[in-house]
């Protein structure tokens, strides 16, 4: 049996997949001089212009120092620039400036040492960006796990989008974008929005309902005082919508304090008062004060005289029903607050008429 003999067929190499036989690579270089480079370049023979563009041959052994872009054109790895500055990598988008036209292995030795801080530069950013979603992670755990917990206000938090107050300032959640816990934050946040909306709106309308049942009341008692104590005059006036209720609680209160009307009232004298005493401690018997030059600062006493004491218990024995304090009144002249104030006190006697709350105080021997 013979044996059977093909011919082979010559083929035409592919050039869109030959391998060049070329052991070096054409590259573009781009770097700035500074004004001493450029008159170095100038010096030299150079263009001495700032931007230096140049083709050098790059060695296959060195192509990692080579970028490749989508149209084909290469270049050495100069930009973006990297350096490190204390301690840490930073990135300049510019190309890298000479202060002297550098040799072909000065720019090969540069493009290594950018090689490797670019690295570094890329790993430090990826543990950031890891560092910062754990950070993330661990706001967004914190937030779920407790209900008292609120999103910032403004802008109002979305089922998409909301922001959190940090210590390291605010953060934003997105559900389309993020991860894991916080992506579980922005509708939570919402949720919790809204029902502090509607929590809200409920004691709003709570506090307009007791206000209103409240006027009512004081409408109808003032009515019903008028009808049973008022004057012609009162009635004419309450009925055209004219009699201050002012009126009627001081007319309340000489009602509600007549058992004690012997008792005497504490004496609206501060500005008298007090220029009294301003003349005293300054020898000047010229200053006057105007009742706007009194400050009045007031506060319950923290002890008291006996003849307060007595003062005290004998408004509680007649009107058992009343709330009785020492109250201190410290005067004080607005024009000289170093000066040292005057401190006055009185009893205060508060008591409920219906559904008004009438006071009257009284005085007490001074101190």
């Amino acid at each position: 049996m013979e044996a059977s003999v093909h011919a082979v067929a010559h083929q035409v190499p592919d050039p869109l997949r030959a391998v060049p036989s070329a052991q070096t690579l054409s590259v573009s270089v781009v770097y700035h001089l500074s004004e001493a480079g450029r008159k170095a370049s100038l010096i030299a023979g150079g263009d001495g212009k700032g931007v230096q563009r140049l083709t050098v041959e790059v060695p296959s052994t060195r192509l990692h120092l080579v970028a490749v872009g989508m149209s084909g054109q290469a270049r050495l790895k100069l930009q973006p620039y990297f350096e490190r500055v204390d301690g840490q990598v930073l990135r300049q988008d510019a190309p890298p400036v000479f202060d002297a036209p550098p040799t072909v292995e000065e720019l090969f030795h540069l493009a290594a040492c950018n090689h490797e801080l670019a690295r570094e530069f890329r790993s430090s950013r990826a543990e950031s960006r890891d560092a910062y979603r754990e950070r993330r992670a661990e706001v967004a755990r914190a937030f779920l796990s407790d209900p008292s917990q609120r999103a910032m206000a403004r802008p109002a938090p979305t089922p998409r989008r909301c922001f959190l107050a940090t210590s390291w300032g605010r953060v934003m959640f997105d559900a389309g974008q993020d991860k894991g816990p916080a992506a579980d934050v922005p509708r939570e946040a919402h949720r919790r929005f809204r029902a502090d909306e509607r929590l809200r709106k409920e004691e709003h309308l709570k506090r307009r309902a007791a206000d209103q049942s409240l006027h009512e009341q004081k409408t109808r008692a003032v009515a019903e005082w008028l009808a049973a104590h008022g004057s012609d005059d009162q009635r004419g006036r309450h009925a055209a919508g004219l009699l201050p209720i002012e009126e009627v609680i001081d007319a309340l209160a000489d009602e509600a304090f007549a058992s004690v009307a012997d008792l005497p009232r504490y004496p609206l004298d501060g500005a008298e008062r007090l220029q009294a005493h301003v003349r005293g401690l300054t020898g000047n018997g010229s200053i006057v004060l105007a009742p706007t030059d009194l400050a009045i600062a007031g506060s319950d006493a923290t002890d008291a005289t006996a003849a307060e004491w007595a003062v005290m218990q004998q408004l509680k024995t007649r009107l058992p029903d009343a709330d009785v304090k020492l109250r201190a009144h410290r005067l004080s002249w607005r024009r000289d607050p170093s000066l040292p104030g005057l401190v006055i006190y009185g009893v205060l006697a508060t008591r409920r008429v219906g559904p008004f709350i009438v006071r009257r105080e009284f005085a007490v021997p001074a101190r």
